[in-house]
């Protein structure tokens, strides 16, 4: 059965709704990916922050990026009002912006190889956490 329009007075509450959970997301990766990056510098697992770090420790980044990365998207499937895997490929879709604004800020911070790897994992973390909650859902 297709789903009803929401009436005048739940469209903008919808939508807010919509923008909180694209946004959550958001806020989970950017907060996860952040501790756990000033984590491993604290503990000296990476340089100081004015050193340039290996491959390996980028890798590292990478990966737990990765796993950031599905998670936040995965949050924000879930606090959807409706359709989460188009909400979660949203998020991919504001993450493929932003890494790539940041991998022009940021180009010769780290290897070329990171900074398309950042750009390259946020579409398919996002279809991975939106699987994920829609698996979780039913």
């Amino acid at each position: 059965m297709p789903e009803r329009p929401p009436s005048g007075s739940q469209a903008p509450r919808r939508a807010l709704r919509r923008v909180g959970a694209v946004l959550a997301g958001l806020i989970a990766i950017f907060v996860l990916s952040t501790a756990t990056d000033v984590a491993l510098h604290a503990t000296r697992v990476f340089p100081p922050w004015e050193v340039r770090m290996s491959d390996a420790l980028f890798l590292l980044a990478l990966a737990y990026r990765i796993a950031y990365g599905i998670a936040g998207c995965y949050v924000t499937a879930r606090l959807a009002p409706d359709r989460p895997m188009h909400h979660a490929l949203a998020l991919g879709a504001v993450g493929v912006v932003l890494s790539a604004a940041g991998a022009v800020a940021m180009w010769d911070a780290g290897p070329a190889w990171y900074s398309l790897g950042v750009i390259a994992i946020a579409i398919p973390c996002a279809w991975a956490g939106g699987k994920l909650a829609m698996a979780r859902t039913g």
